[in-house]
């Protein structure tokens, strides 16, 4: 870049760098601040165009952003403290990783020379933050500033998406140069295979008896459950939900859709059983969690994976045809040829298909099992199940779940109904702690749809100071904390893995978590809940206020408590 432009102009490193953020379309900044922080914090009064949302803990702040940058679908911004900041934010970052957010993650750090002497706090932030990142620099020039900036906003946001690190050493905030800001580059990565590519698939497709979908985490980012949707229909085949649900990546009530996959291989491997042909759609193939010595993918299952994501191509299972590109736009450009490929004959099957598949689908399974939860409806402490689906029934059709609480929400994706890629975010990594923050952020980039934050009560104290910048900005979140006062996953695990119920740390008994009191002292209302009758008026009328608020329900841990 020539520094002698005409465009260029003297301005400090701090001033440069909120520049360049509002250049890339930056209108929150997300940021716990320390006094490496403090030259940006100087600098913000300044530029008023970019809100500071402030987070009291480092893994609160990259959690909220990583939500903006989920239901934006556009890069967040995240500023953290140092070395121990940093650390604080790596397991926020471990989760945006997976979930593939473009969060723009920066540190303060101590100037370049004084750094050399070790002072409190220093320590190099690359190596550190380089694990979990596509890309992490330092910055040893002012002049390299804008380069630097607009290079980790396009890597950040080509995908395959994801976060990237910034360190931001205090002297190259506070020096002057003459700088062009520059302009922000985006790939354009709405890509479609070739003809002769689309050919072969469709022909695979159309020489499969039993074909069944799998309707991945791609779906919801580039918003094509309507092309995942009419595929379906067009070949007359089943749709299971990816393992593990980042968000809503199919439509509930499509007469198609079978639910979610388990992440037990036993079963996964029943269910696919019966099929001919694996279609992945943007989708993690059979991602698992604890280990076991049944494979999930039946013997000789041939496989056809469609998605942007060239690490997940062909990973664990080969692939018989591999696409990488846009799942929407080669839906688009696929499903003409099948139309036009299908004999009157072929369509009628399909169609015939679809009315053998709506017999057990979502729809039906999910009338079976409210039927079923008349029998604990009158339960105390409250069945988790019950639960669900009460909520379920309860919420607005514009409300936006965030869901983390483990065993309390197993049959969550049971009952609610998955209306659009905007309605549900799940925990993609299996690290718990997003929820909470991860609500803050999703709220802000969705302004004008209540949010509904599900959480367990251990997953509730990784992220809980989240409870503060939620009453900070007056936003719209219920939240929702199933309270079985203990780690009921583990005990669960432990009975049926090690055969033993002498359960050590695992209980949250001694003391009770007072969530009310908690959540009250952060100034967002509270009310505990423990009888069935006053779920329902209590979700609504928190819903209904347009203010924070938590609910802490009492429920079954499972164990007789």
């Amino acid at each position: 870049m020539d520094r002698n432009l005409p465009s260029a102009q003297t301005v400090t490193g701090r001033a440069a760098f909120l520049k360049l953020l509002s250049a890339e379309g930056i209108t929150h900044l997300f940021g716990n601040p320390g006094t490496t922080e403090l030259p940006i914090m100087d600098a913000l009064s300044h530029h008023p165009q970019i809100e500071y949302v402030l987070g009291l803990q480092e893994a609160v702040v990259v959690a909220m952003a990583d939500g903006y940058a989920r239901a934006s679908n556009r890069l967040a911004a995240a500023n953290v403290h140092v070395a121990p900041g940093l650390g604080n934010a790596m397991g926020s970052l471990f989760n945006a990783k997976f979930y593939g957010s473009p969060v723009l993650v920066t540190a303060g750090q101590q100037e370049q020379g004084h750094g050399l002497t070790e002072p409190m706090l220093y320590d190099p932030l690359v190596p550190i933050a380089t694990p979990l990142v596509k890309w992490a620099v330092e910055v040893t020039r002012v002049q390299d500033l804008p380069r630097i900036v607009h290079r980790a906003a396009k890597v950040a946001t080509t995908p395959p998406t994801g976060p990237v690190f910034i360190s931001l050493p205090g002297d190259i905030l506070d020096a002057e140069a003459p700088l062009d800001i520059g302009k922000p580059t985006r790939v354009q990565t709405d890509v479609r295979p070739s003809d002769a590519a689309l050919e072969q698939l469709a022909e695979r497709l159309l020489a499969a008896n039993n074909p069944v979908l799998i309707a991945g985490h791609e779906l919801a980012t580039r918003d094509a459950l309507k092309e995942a949707a009419e595929l379906a229909e067009v070949l007359g085949a089943p749709v299971y939900q990816q393992t593990v649900a980042y968000a809503a990546h199919f439509p509930s009530e499509h007469p198609a859709f079978l639910g979610a996959l388990t992440r037990n291989q036993q079963q996964v491997r029943s269910a696919l059983a019966p099929h001919d042909l694996l279609v992945c759609l943007g989708a993690d193939v059979l991602r698992m969690s604890v280990h076991s010595l049944v494979d999930p993918l039946p013997e000789r299952m041939p496989v056809v994976q469609i998605g942007e994501r060239d690490w997940e191509l062909g990973k664990n299972y080969p692939a018989e045809i591999a696409i990488g590109a846009c799942v929407r736009e080669t839906l688009r450009a696929l499903l003409p040829i099948l139309r036009r490929k299908m004999s009157a004959g072929r369509k009628t099957q399909a169609a015939q298909r679809l009315v053998e598949i709506a017999k057990n689908n979502w729809t039906a399974k999910r009338e079976r099992l409210a039927k079923d939860m008349l029998a604990v409806a009158g339960a105390k402490p409250l069945d988790p199940r019950w639960l669900m689906m009460t909520i379920a029934d309860a919420l607005p059709k514009d409300a936006v779940v965030v869901e983390e609480g483990l065993t309390s929400t197993f049959s969550l994706q049971s009952f609610l109904r998955f209306r659009d890629a905007q309605g549900f975010y799940g925990l993609a990594s299996g690290g718990i702690g997003f929820a909470m923050a991860g609500a803050v952020g999703i709220s802000v980039a969705l302004p004008n749809r209540p949010v509904v934050a599900i959480v367990g009560d251990g997953s509730a104290m990784y992220s809980i100071q989240a409870l503060w910048t939620a009453a900070n900005l007056k936003r719209p979140i219920t939240y929702v904390i199933c309270d079985n006062r203990s780690y009921r996953i583990l005990k669960e695990r432990l009975v049926s893995m090690r055969g033993t119920e002498k359960f050590v740390g695992m209980d949250l008994r001694d003391p009770e978590i007072d969530f009310v009191a908690l959540s009250q002292s952060m100034g967002v209302p509270a009310k505990r809940i423990s009888d069935a009758q006053d779920v329902v008026p209590a979700l609504r009328s928190a819903i209904a206020s347009g203010v924070p608020n938590l609910l802490d329900i009492s429920v079954a841990d499972g164990f007789g408590g």
